[in-house]
């Protein structure tokens, strides 16, 4: 019997010792990612000139703080791109990119002065500003225009990318204290699930950009992609940028 005993406290005690070793390997998994991934993105800012920043990682999601406001989104860009990295996002200022006004081309004639032209207002009406309201506004905008890719790439169409702009636009007069989430679907495809991921996150980090560069603070913003796994119709609608408050 004592025998026994001994043996029945020995196995508790070999669970107990293996589940130690597998937390302290997990632990120690982690933390190489981060030190993998913080080397990583320095080397990149430092090769980019942009080594006055600092950048720190939790998990495979880094934080940027430090960066000149008009230095910031570069040094965004260039961590987001840095293999191995989840996601992104900046603390302190940043200088908003204005976007580039489009060229009106010459009057073909010259204007009847029998009437005169139309009046167009230059103002447009203050968005809501209750989140119920402003996501309502949000959903109206990317129905009328949303914001679109050119197949199988991370690339706006011209169309999308002046979607996506107004959205942006239109957001920045929305109280300081909402957050948006940008998330990416795209349809599913011989790429698998793995590669369905990360076009999904691409495409939202695209907008996510414009966002950041036509009005928003980026700490205001932050985005994901989930890619094939929250289908809606099962047609072009896969494939769609959503934009929420959060």
């Amino acid at each position: 019997m004592p025998g026994g005993r001994r043996w029945i406290l020995v196995v508790p005690i070999g669970v107990l010792v293996t589940a130690l070793l597998a937390g302290v390997v997990t632990w120690a998994q982690g933390g190489n990612i981060q030190r993998d991934l913080t080397a990583d993105a320095r080397t990149a800012l430092s090769q980019a000139g942009l080594s006055q920043g600092n950048v720190t990682f939790d998990g495979r999601d880094a934080t940027l703080s430090g960066f000149a406001p008009d230095q910031a989104l570069r040094a965004l860009e260039i961590v987001q791109n840095v293999d191995g990295v989840r996601a992104a996002q900046l603390q302190g200022d940043v200088t908003p990119v204005a976007p580039s006004a489009p060229s009106t081309p010459p009057p073909t004639s010259a204007p009847s002065t029998s009437s005169p032209p139309p009046t167009t207002s230059a103002t447009a009406a203050p968005p809501p500003t209750d989140k119920a309201g402003v996501q309502a506004e949000i959903d109206r905008m990317l129905s009328e225009a949303p914001i679109t890719f050119v197949p199988d790439t991370a690339r706006l169409t011209p169309e999308g990318e002046q979607a996506a702009r107004t959205v942006a636009i239109a957001l920045a007069q929305s109280p300081d204290t909402f957050r948006y989430r940008v998330t990416g679907h795209v349809g599913r495809g011989p790429g698998g699930e793995r590669a369905a991921l990360k076009l999904s996150r691409d495409r939202a980090r695209a907008v996510a950009r414009i966002l950041t560069t036509n009005g928003l603070t980026a700490k205001r913003v932050t985005y994901r992609g989930l890619g094939d796994t929250r289908p809606a119709t099962g047609g072009e609608e896969d494939r769609r940028v959503e934009i929420t408050v959060v």
